[in-house]
């Protein structure tokens, strides 16, 4: 990552407006269709939770905002993007794994297993912070719930995604979404597209 100057991006303004603001979290909702998503996980044996986590990284590294982060009074440019997933480890607790976005999904998944596995065995944090922008995650899976807002703790402030429990219908199934942004690094528009984006490359994911 490199420190740039904001007056010299799209951001200028959103800068000079949000740095100090007390609040500049927003967060989304949206109710996104994962009937593909659950198909593919029970035909081919891929865990759910690492396809999510793959078309996270695949729509966000389409939008160049993610590629931003305001960190301390800086904005910081990377060249790529990882998505984080919480694991439970084997003392019982919980660690934090961030997984390289590559869009070849073989690899993606390779390095899901391998990461993940890691970091439960070792009890020990897998952070990517320093080389790429991260976007957090937490699926609480075994838990229906409508939505969550994360905490802001002003020290980190990268995207992150919530979900819990996916709800199956007759027709399709359904998984609500939360997705919290810092307006610095980018506007409502962008979380939209993002959000949209996310839901064309669940409905297009081949394997």
């Amino acid at each position: 990552m490199r420190e740039i100057n904001p007056k010299e991006t799209t951001r200028a303004y959103a800068f000079e407006m949000w740095m100090q603001a007390p609040m500049p979290m927003v967060t989304f909702f949206k109710r996104l269709d994962v009937s593909r998503l659950v198909k593919l996980s029970l035909r081919n044996g891929l865990k759910f939770n690492m396809l999510m986590c793959y078309c996270i990284g695949r729509a966000a590294s389409k939008i160049k905002e993610f590629y931003l982060l305001p960190v301390g009074d800086k904005l910081m440019q990377y060249e790529s993007i990882a998505v984080n997933t919480i694991v439970a480890n084997s003392a019982g607790e919980v660690s934090s794994c961030d997984l390289p976005y590559n869009e070849d999904l073989v690899q993606f998944n390779n390095d899901y297993l391998r990461l993940t596995n890691q970091v439960a065995q070792s009890c020990t944090d897998h952070d990517l912070s320093q080389q790429s922008m991260v976007i957090g995650t937490s699926a609480l899976a075994q838990y229906e719930i409508d939505g969550a807002v994360g905490m802001y703790s002003g020290v980190f402030n990268n995207p992150f995604m919530i979900w819990g429990k996916y709800k199956r219908s007759w027709f399709k199934t359904t998984l609500t979404v939360s997705f919290q942004f810092h307006h610095t690094q980018m506007d409502g528009a962008h979380a939209s597209r993002f959000l949209d984006g996310l839901q064309r490359e669940i409905d297009s994911l081949k394997l």
